[in-house]
């Protein structure tokens, strides 16, 4: 059979890919990646419906949540937002390259390079966002 790795059933144990070894990264890698897409799916319909604002309601109504949006919580919020775009995203990546054979036998720094990126990103968007929580 040509293009198929054979991989025995210790490396299999080793590897941890997926949630069906639940131990390790890769179940937290999986449980996490399932709610970083809910949580994004949630913030799809919050925005729909705060955009929709704007022509059910008018201009006012969308001016005063946006003015809302400016608080110190909401703003922790925007960024715990970011946090999970760029987790899911890139575990996403992660997966795809698993999918595609690439970094199988390494999937645990695949998966802390996409971290610190996404930890770098985070860390550059907060800093961004200081002078609005202050």
């Amino acid at each position: 059979m040509r293009g198929v790795v054979i991989v025995s059933a210790k490396e299999r144990e080793t590897a941890n890919v997926g949630a069906g070894l639940w131990k390790g990264i890769g179940m937290w890698a999986w449980i996490l990646f399932r709610i970083s897409g809910l949580v994004l799916a949630g913030y799809l319909f919050v925005h729909i419906w705060v955009i929709s604002q704007g022509r059910v309601s008018g201009a006012e109504t969308l001016d005063s949540l946006f003015e809302t949006f400016d608080k110190p919580f909401l703003v922790f919020l925007d960024t715990m937002l970011v946090v999970a775009v760029l987790y899911h995203a890139l575990n996403g990546v992660r997966v795809l390259l698993m999918d595609m054979g690439i970094g199988i036998r390494r999937h645990k720094a695949v998966f802390w390079a996409c971290m610190l990126v996404a930890a770098a990103t985070v860390w550059v968007f907060a800093y961004k966002a200081i002078p609005f929580i202050l």
